[in-house]
């Protein structure tokens, strides 16, 4: 026996960005895949990789499509028990129901059940890997990187800076922002597949001093992520220009304290002036785009194509709690009613590109996850086209994969989710 898993069905891997010419010339369909020692082993005909790897167990998947895992480039896993909660905007939704929620994770034992809740429903949805903040609380930082460790999961994370304009319960200062976050480095960063990512709020509730300090740990740390919010809504730019009033822009109360970089993520970018789309662009930097969260609470319709237009990074996020749904293909779909209302509808290749490979670019691990190329982790995701009536009805009139699936991102949720694997192990399905 070689060790190697050959996995049946229809096997659709993303071989180029869809963004930068036909989408529908960006896929491959292959009929298996296979994986050894946790990793992808390779695409091709059933034939072609049984010859390759004599002896393989074969486990077939039938006509389901096979995917890379699905990957959120930003989401707050403290506020899993708050979700889809009702009526605010974003200040309102911080005070009336993030806050209170957060400071209960000073309790090690409750930021370990809600860790260990969150993963398992991210995995029932098809997401393996996800860039999450934490709370202020470093317990918190453990519990997820933990509960990830335990569940062979990609994930990056950080502990989450505020040292104003929040509960005196939910703020540290500048001096233990960096020195718990420079202890969360050396405890996690880099062992086995934990990421860590530097994590001020958003520059209301951190002083330029934390900023600062934060921008020091960065550079010390160059090869951490760094995870912040960015423009998310008309009233939060106009609260930053009376905190900030030195700054050109609000990018620019991160650029002047060293938080501005290739490894940044920043989350929303809805209301972006010309001056920081240009930086975004010239430094390499990412955007994670919420759409659920976008609409959820009234924040806008960020500009994908335009964005993806300059050259700039998108992954696709949940945003949770602030967003509505665990799900990325709930995702996928509300990313397509943006661009819909922008005048921009997205191609489904375009849809799974921003929920795989551009939300592991975000995440730096290109290449790693959210891809089927070889040597690639084996984080998969199995999708019946079939698993509800409706979709079933659809995608059986379908004239070529794209028909097929695009139902299933329209309106499929978890019952669409018919395998998951991590490393190449089984974990739902």
């Amino acid at each position: 026996m070689t060790g190697t898993t050959i996995l049946t069905g229809q096997v659709l891997s993303l071989v180029r960005d869809p963004f930068a010419g036909p989408p529908e010339e960006a896929i491959r369909l292959d009929g298996a895949i296979a994986v050894t020692a946790g990793r992808i082993a390779g695409t091709g005909s059933r034939a072609e990789l049984e010859a390759a790897h004599p002896g393989a167990q074969v486990v077939s998947c039938g006509e389901r499509v096979i995917l890379p895992g699905f990957v959120d480039a930003h989401v707050h896993f403290p506020q899993t028990a708050i979700v889809a909660s009702w009526g605010k905007r974003l200040i309102d939704w911080l005070n009336t129901y993030t806050f209170p929620e957060e400071m209960r994770f000073a309790d090690p034992a409750y930021a370990a059940d809600v860790a260990a809740r969150y993963l398992d429903l991210a995995l029932d949805h098809g997401t393996t890997a996800m860039c999450s903040y934490c709370t202020i609380h470093p317990e918190s930082v453990d519990a997820i990187f933990a509960a990830a460790e335990a569940r062979g999961m990609a994930i990056a994370a950080g502990k989450t800076c505020m040292d104003r304009n929040a509960p005196e319960a939910l703020r540290d200062t500048a001096r233990s922002a960096h020195d718990d976050s420079a202890a969360l480095i050396v405890r996690w960063h880099g062992r086995g597949r934990a990421v860590y990512a530097i994590t001020p709020r958003f520059s209301p509730t951190s002083t330029p001093d934390q900023l600062a300090a934060l921008g020091e740990l960065w550079a010390a740390n160059p090869t951490c992520l760094m995870q912040t919010h960015l423009s998310e809504q008309t009233d939060e730019i106009a609260w930053v220009k009376q905190l900030y009033p030195q700054a050109r822009d609000y990018l620019d109360t991160y650029e002047a304290h060293g938080l501005l970089g290739a490894r940044g993520i920043y989350g929303h970018a809805i209301h972006l002036d010309p001056r920081e789309i240009d930086r975004l662009a010239e430094t390499g930097a990412s955007v994670a785009h919420c759409p659920t969260s976008n609409t959820f609470i009234g924040s806008g319709l960020c500009d994908v194509t335009g964005l993806r237009g300059r050259g700039i990074n998108v992954g696709l996020a949940t945003d949770t709690g602030g967003g509505s749904s665990f799900s990325m293909l709930r995702t996928m779909a509300a990313a397509y009613e943006v661009g819909q209302l922008r005048g921009t509808a997205l191609h489904p290749a375009q849809l799974l590109w921003l929920a795989t490979e551009g939300a592991a670019r975000a995440l730096n691990l290109g290449g790693q996850i959210g891809t089927l190329a070889t040597g690639a982790w084996a984080d998969l995701v199995a999708l019946d086209l079939a698993s509800t009536p409706a979709i079933a009805q659809r995608s059986a009139r379908a004239n070529d994969i794209w028909e097929a699936i695009f139902p299933t991102i329209m309106m499929g949720d978890d019952r669409a989710i018919a395998g998951v694997w991590v490393a190449g192990r089984r974990v739902r399905g």
